[in-house]
């Protein structure tokens, strides 16, 4: 019998192996993918690989990676979150409202377009777990209230923050020439993987998306630590709603929605698995720098806005296909 035993074992042994080896390569393939893209666009204009141009590529990453780097978490569970992108602007016409209507301190607009984020995260996970709703309905209803509260609360009207002009700052501050926002966006990235793989949290991330059933069967409770999740995706959209407000110095009531499919597509384009269980911080940074080179390149060589759409969204259906190729193996 305990020969019997021993195959069984080795094959459980075996997958996990298998599935780091699978991540490993598709971080390798999304890199080489990136390389080939800066070398195309260099070759293909001098306008490319100028540092004014490298550093707008990093600044028009910078919102869209902290937004990926929260929809890493929920994707990683197996669910997704639709609503990341007007979360974030009803975050900013927060820190808006706090800054310039009540005439409170920056640090105490920031902590309220955090608690904002975390708070709209909150409920998306409540409706997913305890009112049963699946996450693409809930997530989807989340992002038409919070696209209707950031036009009621702002009075349908931009926000802008001339009379605080350190609020800027937060994003626009330049060290070496680098803006402040992309050192923002690393350290989020570091932060969230450290989170990812040396925490309980991103433990029990990974056990969700493998099998929830079995993660509630073994006593951990399911319902606490994917609202967690759920909270944790909201503060990166807060995060990244202070730092779009910043970057424009005013909070737009009208933007935020698209920013939720960007997002997505540079987790998955990253090698995170839409089916859960699977994914990495590293893959999710390479994939939104993917997304931002390719539409900054695209847009230097004069391609129109519809067919740069065309050209995104095919890239993105390939991403999904190259996943579903490597889940059957």
């Amino acid at each position: 019998m305990a020969e019997l035993g021993k195959p069984a074992a080795n094959a459980a042994a075996a997958r996990p192996a298998a599935v780091l080896k699978a991540g490993a390569t598709q971080k390798v393939l999304a890199f080489a993918s990136l390389i080939m893209l800066i070398v195309v666009f260099s070759l293909s204009s001098e306008n490319f690989f100028r540092f004014d141009n490298l550093i707008g590529i990093m600044l028009s990453t910078a919102v869209i990676g902290v937004l990926a780097l929260g929809s890493t978490f929920v994707i990683i569970t197996g669910g997704i979150d639709l609503s990341v992108g007007t979360v974030m602007t009803f975050c900013s016409v927060m820190v808006g409202v706090i800054v310039t209507f009540w005439q409170l301190p920056i640090p105490l607009g920031i902590l309220g377009g955090v608690l904002t984020g975390a708070a709209c995260g909150f409920i998306s996970g409540w409706l997913v777990t305890k009112m049963s709703i699946p996450p693409f309905i809930a997530t989807l209803g989340m992002m038409m209230v919070t696209k209707g509260l950031s036009l009621v609360v702002s009075g349908t009207k931009p926000i802008y923050f001339n009379e605080t002009p350190g609020f800027s700052k937060i994003s626009m501050a330049t060290l070496f020439g680098i803006p402040s926002a992309v050192f923002i966006f690393f350290g989020l990235a570091v932060l969230a993987s450290i989170v990812l793989s040396k925490t309980i949290i991103g433990r029990y991330n990974f056990a969700l998306g493998s099998n929830e059933e079995a993660t509630r069967l073994s006593g951990v409770n399911v319902t606490f630590w994917k609202i967690i999740i759920y909270i944790i995706t909201g503060i990166f959209a807060g995060i990244a709603g202070i730092m779009m407000a910043s970057r424009l110095n005013s909070a737009q009531p009208s933007l935020g929605t698209g920013y939720e499919l960007e997002a997505i597509a540079a987790v998955v384009i990253g090698g995170t698995s839409l089916s859960g269980g699977r994914g990495s911080i590293l893959g999710t940074v390479i994939g939104a720098l993917i997304m931002s080179v390719l539409t900054n390149g695209l847009r230097i060589l004069s391609v129109p806005q519809e067919w740069q759409t065309v050209i995104v969204g095919g890239v993105v259906i390939l991403a999904v296909y190259a996943d579903i190729l490597r889940r059957r193996k």
